[in-house]
This record gives C-alpha cells, structure tokens and sequence, in this order.
C-alpha cells in the first residue's frame, strides 16, 4: 500500500492511499486537505491503482502548479515511489507501507524527558555563536561540510529534503547517533520531530532534552551541554533504552535575526564521543545555517502568500468596479457626472444612479467605516441592499434607510457603519427629497452664487438596531447645482493643512455656471495641485447633479 507524507512547513501530514482517486487541496471538501494558502483549493488528483507498482498524479489548473522531483508537471504523470512532490509551500514523499510517520495529519509529537538532567551546560546563543577555537576549525570534515550546507543556501529544493541533507553534513563532522530539527506549535505547548537522522530509520525514542530545557533554548535562546545523562539515577525510572546508554547530548537553538525558528539536537551512546563546549558551539553555527535557509523558505511563503493576495485583491478590484455605476442614467431635465479616487486596490467608497420605475433619479453616496477589503464587503453589502428596494413600485426613502441599515447591523461586525447621502429628485416636480444619514453635507450651489449645506438629518446606518432619519426636501431652480462628496475631498492633505471646505466652496461658486463633468474636472485638477508629491490617503468619491437651465 502506497503512502503520502510530507509538510507544508508548518504541519506534517501521512495518508495512506488505498485503491482511489484522492484530491488534494486546501478546501476541506478534499480528501487530502493542507489548509496553506499557498494551495489552490481544489490543487491536484492522486490517482492510486491496485496491483499496479505507480501511483497517478495531475494538476487541476492551480494557481502555483504542480511539481515532480522539482519538474512541474502539466498531463497527468506516473509517480514511483521515492518521488517528491511540491505543491505550492507543501513538500510530499510517497513512500510505502512502513517508512512513514504513523498516519496522521498532524505532527508527530516528541517525546521527551520529564526530568531535567543534572550534568548540564548552557552558553548564550551570543557565547556559542563565537569565532571556533582552531581544535576545532582543524577537523578534516568541517569546511567541506559548511561549504556544502552554505550552498543549499542559494538551492531550490523542498524544505524536508534540505532539513534531512544538514543533518546527514551535521554527522560528518559531530560524532553522533541520532540528530533531529525540532519545532514547536504556535502556542508552543507541543514540541515536533520535523526531521531525523537515526541508524535504521528507527523510533527515535524519549530524547533526553526535557520540557525545561526546551522553554530555556527558545525563550532564552540558550544553548545546551547535557554530560552523561545516563549517570543519573533518575533516568532509569523511565524505562529508556536509549537514554540508559547516553553519555552525551547538545542542544542549540536554531537562531537568525533575533527568531528562534527551533532546536537542532544530536546525542550519542559512544562512550568515546563525550561533547565538549567546543561542539557544542559547532553545533551552534550548525544551527545558525540551518536558521538562514529556513529563513530564507518563510521569506519565499511570504512573497508567494503576497502575489496570491494581490492577484485576489486585483480580482476583488475589478469586481467592485463593475458593481459602481459607468454611465449617468439620463434623467429629463437633469445631468450628473460621478468620479472616484481610490487610495488602495478597493475601498469603502461607494455611489448608485438610477431611474426608478415611477421617473424618479434616485442618487447616492456612502463612505463605510474602515479601509481594504472589509470595507469593500460592506460596501457591497449595501449597494445590493438598496438595489433590491429600486424595483418596488413606489421607493420609499425612509423606510429604505431603516431597511438597509438593519440589514447592515444584523450581518456586519460591532463597531461597522457607514455614513451615507441618499437623493431622490421628482424631475416633474423639481424637487429633492433626501436623507443625510451622518454624512458630509453636501453643497447645494444655486444660478446666482448662493451655496447652503444639506445638513445631517440623522445618524450613520448600521451603527444601532433602531434608528429614525427625516426626510428632508428641496426645491430646485434651474441652474441649481448639487454635489456629494465623501471625506477624501475636503481632507486631501498636504503636510499638516487640509485642503477644506472653504477652497471647495470657492471653487463650485466659481465654477456653478458649466456642466458637471467641467467642474468634477477643475476640482480634481485643484485638488491635485493642492496636495503636490503627497500620498493619497483616502479614497476621494464625487458626485454631482445640476438642473439644466
């Protein structure tokens, strides 16, 4: 019976493959889940076929491909066993029945000492990671050994692979009998074998190491001499045939750049092989390589973990853009040009236009309460809110705030809420009803110059399960021009000075007489020459509707 383990470098996994077709991917609907982001969803299909020396293996369209010994497959190819497989950050064996760790999709836990030994020697990671005393530098072995580990500094090669290849140089030049990397959960309450080198792949037993010392070496970044353990009375309690032939075992961190990433551990039975504070900071520079180079793999999830969001925020981009209105519906009388600016990829920002059933232009405007994709969500949110309620034979204003933010509080997190200008114009009438739920107020500019503000009539949706917003009207005047602007217009910044309300009066007063689209422009262009080489900080929205003359 064939098997698959491996590691995505944070968990180990071991699955036997039965005669089937498995799917392996980070959705728990697969048969074979590895919950990393770096995985598609639905990643790739492992084919095992009874009476047959091969396993099937075919990538289903991932985002990062799939693998074999470090070619990426693209047609459905044989696995034999002994093969690699990477999938995204996850790194796979298939082995067969009896070479793997017991099957499980979860590390295997290690086992150690619940004493601490009494022969012991620590150093600081600073004290061991000294220049090598020339003893030592002379070893035959040594230079080589960090020659090569050195350059799987700079090869692409899965993390396990890389981690088994140290501890095979580590052997060459430190006398030992078993050597392990050793990892910890996040909560650091389990310590993990993440990988071993044993005489005959054996159980690896009780090491000797205790919880104690492991919070010592991680917390403290210590490293550790443990002499002649098996000379202590107390370890022939635990029944350890391994620990009662002891006579030497180190521990070191495995350091760089302030991190403890875990424990490099080797120990030996030879009563000739008695370590000595010399290996120990060997050891400790051993250590130290293998740091860099699992450094070196995080660094590598990070960037992969960072092009598959942006390749998802890029998706989330275009489909908030089509969710906004592209083109003005034409109203009898009116006209209307809308802009945005976004400071990231999606924003909070949001606006709706449309032509009711009933001949009326319903307009309006939000800003959501925080930034990225969260606001996005609840943006979106309230756009198909409100756009369920057009359809209705007559919209009714307030009761479609009360609606909508109710919505808004029942399905969004304590402390989300928008403000939010909604406008509806009778073009028979020539009349605005509207309701100013907590936002900017808007400019209401007539023919003649007068500008007033079209004030709060009530608080921001979403905030409270209750809520009362009056609706306000206005008579329009040929001529009369309305603007609806979110906070990123008035708050544009350059240096400590706000571009304000006072520079947007100004500027619509002077411009009231020409179309909207002209005076959206004239304000972008005020704007940008206002805030210079400054960062936008927020997203900018503007929309404004005029009454033709």
């Amino acid at each position: 019976m064939f098997k698959l383990t491996g590691t995505d470098g944070s968990r180990f996994y071991s699955w036997d493959l039965v005669p089937g077709i498995y799917t392996i991917g980070r959705k728990q609907e697969c048969d074979l889940q590895v919950p990393n982001q770096t995985i598609s969803r639905f990643h790739a299909q492992i084919e095992a076929v009874a009476d047959e020396e091969h396993c099937f293996i075919t990538d289903l369209g991932s985002h990062n491909g799939t693998a074999v010994n470090g070619q990426k497959i693209s047609d459905r190819v044989a696995l034999k066993i002994g093969d690699v497989i990477t999938i995204g950050a996850g790194e796979f064996r298939l082995v067969t029945e009896g070479e793997s760790l017991p099957p499980t999709s979860r590390p295997t836990a290690t086992r150690l000492s619940e004493v601490d030994p009494e022969n012991s020697v620590y150093l600081s990671i600073d004290e061991a990671l000294k220049p090598l005393p020339s003893k030592v530098t002379d070893l035959p072995d040594l230079f080589p050994a960090f020659s090569e580990m050195a350059r799987m500094l700079v090869l692409h090669e899965p993390l396990q692979v890389m981690l088994e290849k140290s501890l095979q140089l580590v052997a060459r030049v430190i006398p030992a009998e078993r050597l392990a990397v050793l990892t910890t959960s996040e909560d650091k309450k389990e310590v993990y074998t993440t990988a071993t080198l044993l005489p005959g792949g054996k159980d690896p037993g009780t090491f000797t190491l205790s919880r104690t010392i492991i919070d010592d070496i991680l917390t403290e970044k210590r490293a550790v001499l443990v002499g002649d353990p098996a000379s202590d009375p107390r370890y022939a309690q635990q029944q350890s045939i391994i620990i009662s032939n002891l006579r030497s075992a180190m521990a070191v961190p495995i350091f760089d750049e302030g991190e403890v990433h875990g424990v490099l551990y080797v120990d030996s039975t030879n009563p000739a092989h008695k370590y000595s504070d010399e290996y120990l900071r060997l050891l400790a520079t051993f250590g130290n390589i293998i740091a860099s180079r699992l450094q070196n793999y995080a660094l590598a999830q990070e960037r992969e973990e960072k092009r598959v969001m942006d390749a998802e925020l890029k998706k989330a981009s275009l489909i908030q853009k089509k969710l906004l209105v592209s083109e003005c519906p034409e109203c009898r009388g009116y006209s209307a040009h809308v802009y945005q600016d976004q400071c990231r990829m999606v924003g909070g920002d949001l606006y709706d236009m449309t032509v009711l059933p009933d001949g009326k232009f319903l307009f309006l405007v939000g800003d959501v309460s925080g930034k990225g994709m969260g606001a996005a969500l609840l943006m979106s949110n309230i756009l198909a809110s409100f756009r369920t309620l057009y359809g209705e034979e007559t919209f009714d204003l307030a009761r479609a705030i009360v609606q909508v933010s109710k919505q808004m509080f029942v399905f969004s997190n304590p402390g989300d809420f928008a403000t939010l200008f909604v406008g509806l114009i009778d073009p028979l009438k020539n009349q605005l009803a509207y309701v100013n739920a907590g936002h900017n107020p808007p400019m209401l500019v007539s023919n003649e110059g007068d500008l007033r503000l079209l004030e709060p009539s009530g608080f921001m949706i979403g905030a409270f399960d209750y809520g009362d917003w009056q609706v306000d009207t206005q008579d329009l005047a040929a001529g009369d021009l309305v603007v609806v602007f979110t906070d990123g217009v008035t708050e544009a910044q350059r240096g400590e000075e706000l571009y304000g309300e006072e520079r947007l009066e100004r500027l619509l007063i002077d411009q009231r007489q020409c179309p909207p689209d002209q005076i959206c422009g004239k304000l972008v262009e005020d704007i940008v020459a206002f805030v210079e080489q400054t960062p936008q900080s927020d997203d900018i929205t503007m929309l404004l509707v005029k009454r033709n003359d």
